[in-house]
């Protein structure tokens, strides 16, 4: 049985939401555990625009990520500034 997550894009990776015309957030259905490089697949969003992945608040890379039913997922492009970095937790990705 399918379980939902909600997904949030940030900058750019909000445009391509809105573009195809999803919601923020966007709920999305999840049979299993997944990382975050098969989330991307799913949401046919190439692994090069996405930095990182929070998965309830933590930040990982696509590859380390870890996505589970109920699960509140945001993504984040390549090119976030310095400060908002240190602030969101980036350099201290596991």
């Amino acid at each position: 049985m399918a379980s939902m997550i909600e997904v949030r894009a940030f900058m750019g990776l909000s445009d391509v939401f809105r573009e195809r015309g999803w919601s923020t957030p966007q709920e999305v259905a999840v049979k299993d555990t997944m990382t975050g490089l098969e989330l991307l697949a799913m949401l046919d969003i190439a692994p090069e625009m996405v930095e990182v992945v929070f998965v309830n608040g933590k930040a990982s890379t696509p590859e380390t990520a870890v996505v589970t039913g109920g699960d509140r997922v945001a993504l984040a492009p390549p090119g976030v500034p310095g400060p908002y970095r240190v602030l969101l937790g980036f350099k201290k990705m596991g």
